[in-house]
């Protein structure tokens, strides 16, 4: 059975404009429309002040409230504490000539927090050169994680101070003692992040990595290195802070030239303002060394990105 299929004559032919509201064809209105100028768009500010007011604005109430309590426990203890307004002139002093040397034990405080840095990174060198390759074996291999899982577990808790004797005992030094104590109280972190790293290695690139029979070198540097790494620089971060936290006090003990040593021989001659000063030193270059480690994490360390 065939169908017929009917064209209407005026099939293809464009269709009449419709005329608008004021009589005018629609593709007219529509051009004229077009023509106008279009209503302005509402202003949009290119400096976002609302970030800047939440950067700036907390931390500054959070310093003026420090600075405050400060200023009212300086009030109600009479002498005893000095005020924010004595210790800035102090600092002023002390930070106007801070690498000046009357002596073995009278150094500016430039010389003391250069010192106390020495021993920091002599001590989280040593550490660092250990500690991670040691995470790795331990991570990937389940025999050595069972061996000395027991050892980390036990000797983890123990205070860093606890270790300065038997430095002081082993190296019949202050100094190498305090870098040891640095260096028992830094490879912790790096041994237990960077084998948790190498555990949490998907199964699958292992299993690859059997597939193409690889080597262990080849595994190491093409597998383990790139997943671990930002594993690793999480445990460097927190050795970094607990070897400079540990440092002031092994000083303090062992004396010598030293940012902890200027505490106590401040501490001795009673200049409390001082020991605020350092305080604040000790703190800020803790900051810095903070801030420093957490970049270079963020740029060693990739998000996966989703479409």
């Amino acid at each position: 059975m065939v169908s017929a299929v009917f064209h209407s004559p005026l099939q293809g032919l464009p269709e009449p404009a419709d005329e608008g509201a004021a009589g005018q064809p629609r593709a007219l209105a529509a051009a004229s429309t077009a023509a106008s100028p279009a209503p302005d768009a509402p202003f949009k500010p290119s400096f976002d002040w609302r970030a800047l007011w939440l950067r700036v604005v907390p931390p500054v109430l959070g310093l003026a409230l420090l600075v405050g309590l400060w200023a009212l426990v300086s009030i109600s203890t009479a002498s005893s504490i000095p005020s924010p307004q004595d210790t800035l002139k102090q600092a002023i002093d002390v930070f106007s000539d801070p690498f000046y040397r009357k002596g073995p034990n009278d150094q500016g405080v430039g010389w003391n927090v250069l010192s106390s840095l020495q021993r920091v990174a002599l001590g989280f060198g040593m550490a660092a050169a250990v500690g991670i390759p040691a995470g790795f074996m331990i991570g990937r291999f389940e025999f050595l994680s069972r061996m000395f899982n027991p050892l980390i577990s036990l000797l983890r808790p123990v205070s860093p101070l606890a270790w300065l004797p038997i430095g002081l005992l082993v190296f019949k030094g202050a100094n190498p003692a305090a870098i040891w104590t640095i260096f028992i109280c830094s490879i912790w972190p790096m041994i237990i992040n960077t084998a948790v790293g190498v555990q949490r290695v998907p199964a699958d690139y292992m299993n690859v990595a059997r597939v193409l029979n690889l080597s262990e070198w080849k595994i190491f540097t093409k597998i383990l290195f790139p997943a671990v790494l930002p594993y690793m620089l999480t445990g460097v971060r927190l050795a970094v802070g607990t070897a400079w936290l540990v440092i002031v006090a092994a000083e303090m003990l062992t004396g010598g030239v030293g940012i902890g040593f200027w505490v106590w021989d401040e501490w001795n001659n009673l200049n409390v303002r001082n020991i605020i000063i350092a305080i604040f030193v000790i703190g800020i270059v803790g900051l810095v060394l903070e801030f420093a480690l957490i970049k270079l994490a963020t740029a060693f360390t990739y998000e996966e990105v989703r479409t």
